[in-house]
């Protein structure tokens, strides 16, 4: 099932090399801020949330930006049968987050 949301992007991070073993990694991870649960009434505010987005040359795409930025993201929730995970398809900036003045 996919779906768009706006999001705030908090910060990406671009990893591709190659491992002891031979193995080579190639990825862009982006952290997302995402509510706490506070259905239980022991916590309130936000963290990061990180999803995996495609390959290091995605991180390219927006390094040029001012972070934090709100973004329109596509997302799919898949499964394996058993569990379930929401994968980010695609992001286009919006707009910069508005920064507090330093004093």
């Amino acid at each position: 099932m996919k779906f768009t949301s706006q999001i705030k992007v908090l910060g990406m991070k671009a990893s591709k090399g190659t491992l002891e073993n031979g193995s080579g990694y190639d990825s862009t991870k982006i952290y997302v801020e995402t509510g706490l649960d506070d259905s239980k009434g022991n916590a309130k505010g936000f963290s990061a949330v990180e999803y995996s987005f495609g390959m290091s040359d995605e991180y390219a795409k927006y390094k040029h930006l001012t972070f934090p930025f709100m973004a329109e993201a596509t997302l799919e929730i898949v499964t394996t049968g058993k569990i379930q995970k929401t994968q980010l398809i695609d992001l286009k900036p919006i707009e910069m987050v508005k920064q507090p003045k330093a004093a």
